[in-house]
């Protein structure tokens, strides 16, 4: 019999998207998903009792030690491209589905916007009508760089300009962030955490789980290539290390370079 501890620390799926577009910007394809294949992902998880959560009230829940309800699941989009708005909330509105959009406020159109976006963002107004429609709105950094790699003043600012900016525009601070790329380090950790937010989602495509810490969920990449029987694979964490070897083995070769690299700034005078 399952116990309540049991069903705490199940591990449960992050799925990330990117861009929902029919046809995405070149330097968003790979990560972008169709319209279509979004809506047919969102009717497997209905169809196959999924319960999703924002991240938010799965945080809240590993917190308070609290049950998870069966087969829980997130559904979260990076960078606040527009399409999560014309294609992604009608599908989850008709499932009643919650999911967590992460923005890098820089990129959005409007007084703050740096340039740099790589497809057509989001606008404040549309940003505000998902979080209306039950949409938790996260930080993404403000100009979307690698944090690992900058220096404590320009980290500072990066996460919490980007904090400012949202707490501006909805009336409410974020409490969910997610690092641009899924790169992290202790530093950068820290960071987040001292800026006031409560929990933090990297990639590291496996199913996340309590023992991760607060601050270092993983997520399951959601790209153009996922067609339906993949999705369910993941989604149901099976095949996970089959489905995305390639990935972990890159992951793991950008990691000694960041690492490398932070190291010889940190040697370099003035650097």
């Amino acid at each position: 019999m399952t116990g309540p501890e049991d069903i705490v620390l199940s591990p449960v799926p992050i799925l990330m998207y990117h861009a929902v577009a029919h046809k995405p910007a070149p330097a968003t394809h790979g990560l972008s998903v169709a319209p279509g294949a979004f809506a047919e992902q969102m009717a497997v998880l209905d169809d196959e009792g999924y319960h999703p959560l924002t991240t938010a009230q799965l945080a809240a829940v590993w917190r308070n030690g609290a049950p998870l309800p069966d087969r829980p699941v997130l559904i979260t989009f990076d960078d606040g491209y527009e399409g999560v708005h014309r294609h992604a909330l009608p599908v989850l509105a008709k499932y009643g589905f919650p999911a967590t959009l992460f923005v890098s406020t820089g990129w959005l159109p409007g007084p703050y916007d740096t340039g740099g976006a790589l497809d057509t963002m989001l606008g404040w107004e549309q940003v505000r009508e998902l979080a209306a429609a039950g949409v938790e709105i996260g930080g993404h950094s403000h100009t979307h760089p690698q944090l690992d790699q900058l220096a404590d003043d320009r980290l500072w600012s990066e996460v919490l300009r980007c904090k400012a900016i949202v707490a501006e525009q909805l009336g409410a601070a974020p409490v969910s962030f997610a690092y641009p790329y899924g790169y992290s380090s202790r530093r950068v950790r820290r960071t987040v955490r001292a800026a006031g937010f409560h929990q933090s989602l990297a990639v590291g495509n496996d199913l996340a789980g309590r023992r991760q810490g607060p601050y270092a969920l993983r997520r399951l990449t959601v790209r153009r290539s996922t067609d339906l029987a993949e999705f369910r694979r993941i989604v149901a964490g099976e095949a996970i290390g089959r489905t995305f070897a390639k990935d972990r083995v890159l992951t793991k070769g950008y990691a000694l370079l960041r690492r490398s690299r932070q190291a010889i700034r940190l040697c370099t005078p003035g650097g």
